[in-house]
């Protein structure tokens, strides 16, 4: 395997940077110069580039294609006051990473190859790194099988990849949620911890139905009742319960350990809030709606960073929240992004800098 030292780089000619409104980016739109790729042969990683954005030729019999080996993390790069390049907890995203690349069967990635490649990644591209309030750029690590073949197990071969896309806010308003009371997106046992392709796949009809009603995403339910509070399609979630904070525990392996959800957990235990990680039924929080406990609700994820949500939909019972009243979660994000745009000391070691 090639040492980071060594990786192989290949630059752009002419950058396109001066072609992209970094200003008010969409989410995913655009991409910078360069990517990094490594490729899995023969029980271990080689080739390990970083060369021109550019397509991908593949065979029509790719196993990921067919079978759904495909995992993926969301990290984000911001410009700290003072100009420089840091990235928020991605450690933490690399574990995450291999944590899904065992559940899939897939290879691990050496931290030398996702750390470092990152690294040098972003320092080729780090002009990319938008300057504006509320915008950063968007670090897609992704893995997939490569086997040229059909037929169902492990691939032999694969391919690690970095892309870079800078955006804008991913949210740019307050957010309706439809409370899912048929579809599922995980159940025990299954893949819902892992960050994998088919999970959003398996999400986009019953979101797409949420949509038509006048909704932006689902907050899904358990897999045997629709009765217990899973995650929003994009993000964890958050109640403030009177002078508590609640999310849903992690227990069972349906919900994504979130980065952004720990980093809330630890800022709002910071701000003197007492914070439980349970299982919560949809029952439970209409009562507390109903009697005036229920006071805030917001979703946590690096797209989604903190998202207020002004409204819940449970069958014919809908929660509506006045977002302009709310002290907890208005101070939460904004505590959080003077850490990650370096306008506060990073107490708790979540900067990496570049």
């Amino acid at each position: 395997m090639s040492a980071v030292t060594d990786i192989k780089i290949t630059k752009v000619e002419t950058s396109r940077i001066n072609d992209v409104c970094l200003e008010y980016t969409p989410f995913g739109k655009y991409f910078s110069d360069h990517m990094l790729v490594a490729d899995y042969v023969n029980g271990e990683w080689r080739n390990v580039e970083i060369k021109p954005y550019q397509s991908l030729v593949i065979e029509p019999s790719l196993a990921a294609i067919h079978y759904g080996q495909s995992i993926f993390e969301g990290i984000k790069a911001y410009k700290s006051k003072e100009g420089k390049n840091i990235i928020f907890r991605p450690l933490d995203n690399y574990h995450r990473f291999n944590v899904s690349a065992e559940r899939m069967q897939m290879p691990t990635v050496p931290e030398e190859i996702f750390m470092g490649g990152m690294k040098k990644l972003i320092e080729l591209d780090n002009k990319w790194i938008p300057t504006l309030p509320d915008h950063s750029l968007y670090i897609r690590p992704f893995m997939f099988s490569t086997d040229p073949l059909i037929g169902v197990r492990p691939s032999d071969t694969y391919k690690f990849m970095i892309i870079l896309s800078p955006t804008g806010p991913y949210y740019n308003k307050p957010m309706k949620i439809y409370v899912e009371e048929k579809y599922t997106r995980a159940a025990p046992g299954g893949v819902g911890f892992a960050k994998n392709a088919g999970n959003y796949g398996a999400s986009l009809y019953p979101t797409s139905n949420a949509r038509l009603q006048g909704y932006d995403q689902v907050l899904w339910t358990d897999a045997f009742e629709h009765k217990y509070l899973q995650e929003v399609g994009t993000m964890n979630v958050f109640f403030i319960i009177g002078d508590k904070a609640v999310t849903p525990s992690l227990e069972d392996g349906t919900i994504l350990a979130g980065i952004t959800r720990d980093s809330s957990k630890t800022i709002l235990q910071k701000m003197g809030l007492e914070v439980e990680e349970r299982k919560i039924s949809i029952d439970e929080l209409i009562e507390d709606h109903k009697a005036g406990l229920l006071k805030e609700v917001f979703g946590t994820g690096t797209a989604a960073s903190i998202s207020f949500i002004r409204e819940l939909k449970y069958k014919d019972y809908v929660m509506q929240f006045n977002v302009d009243e709310w002290k907890v979660s208005p101070e939460l994000r904004d505590r959080l992004n003077n850490i990650r745009y370096g306008v506060a000391e990073d107490e708790f070691g979540w900067i990496y800098e570049i």
